[in-house]
């Protein structure tokens, strides 16, 4: 009765306070009610409602078959850590679900575990099993890997390294705006000495910029856009930009696709730092356009 007391006096303490509690571990400056949201989409693919206690208390259930005991603020913790966060040679659920994805599928999605667990199991089993989360991906780790174990090791990810991707969202001048959210993802897999660090599939985020449609006495339209992030396997965030050694495998690309081929004014050698300069009457790069782009900068990342 007392621990009860005391977790109901925290949650309302919590809810009274405008700055909410902070983790001592992973990001210290992320509220718990952040990082439940974060491990409720993880899971299920979309935020929660009702009281905080509750839904602590069913994503506990949800992964591991019960609830935990302690605070509120350590249960979180041990939520997002076991989620999305790698200890020395263990790896996180987030590594263990995409190994598990791409070794049965060679290739990875951005769908919450619950609907590729369910996938996972259709192909494998031809029916959707029950019981908690780890428990079902353990199961698959095992027609996946020799007894279901992982062999992980920490690698770096060289600053200019090329990364074949294709667009997933189209572009437009008549129709993209400034600010606009740009989706891709990698057509290869990537690896550093022997380890898969960026697996098919893996999606990828950039921006539009700035966006002048074309106008009056033969002035093009023009685009500005940028390719700025890529997931790796470890649920890092890889910094990438449209550098020069990219684009000169794109004009590569470009010539030898044929310049027919729509949405290749992306590849010209007119550009911006961290970006592209397109020119043309109208703008428009279908989805499925592929282009290279490269690391920003060195990374470290743990690699199967």
């Amino acid at each position: 009765m007392l621990r009860k007391m005391i977790s109901l006096l925290v949650l309302t303490l919590f809810m009274c306070s405008n700055m909410g509690f902070a983790f001592a571990n992973a990001d210290p400056d992320m509220a718990i009610l952040d990082k439940v949201v974060i491990v409720e989409k993880f899971f299920d693919g979309t935020g929660q409602t009702g009281p905080l206690v509750e839904r602590i208390g069913k994503l506990e259930k949800d992964i591991w078959g019960k609830e935990n005991t302690g605070s509120l603020v350590s249960r979180v913790d041990k939520l997002y850590s076991y989620s999305r966060e790698n200890a020395g040679n263990v790896p996180s659920f987030l590594v263990k679900i995409n190994a598990a994805e791409w070794s049965l599928t060679h290739m990875v999605t951005a769908q919450p575990v619950k609907v590729r667990i369910e996938n996972l199991e259709r192909v494998l089993m031809g029916n959707v099993s029950t019981g908690p989360f780890d428990e079902r991906l353990n199961q698959l780790l095992k027609f996946a890997y020799t007894n279901g174990k992982l062999a992980v090791k920490n690698v770096i990810l060289n600053k200019d390294s090329l990364v074949k991707i294709q667009l997933i969202t189209p572009l437009s001048t008549r129709t993209s705006r400034s600010g606009d959210e740009i989706v891709f993802q990698v057509t290869d897999d990537i690896y550093v000495d022997g380890s898969l660090i960026i697996a098919k599939g893996s999606q990828g985020a950039g921006k539009v910029n700035k966006v002048e449609e074309s106008k009056n006495f033969g002035r093009d339209a023009k685009m500005d856009i940028s390719f700025d992030t890529i997931d790796a396997l470890d649920g890092s965030i890889i910094h990438t930009v449209l550098g020069e050694k990219a684009k000169a495998e794109n004009k590569s690309l470009a010539t030898a696709a044929g310049a027919s081929v729509a949405g290749m004014m992306i590849l010209g050698p007119v550009g911006i730092v961290g970006g592209a300069f397109v020119h043309g009457k109208n703008v428009d790069i279908p989805a499925g356009t592929q282009v290279y782009i490269q690391i920003k900068e060195e990374t470290k990342l743990y690699g199967i």
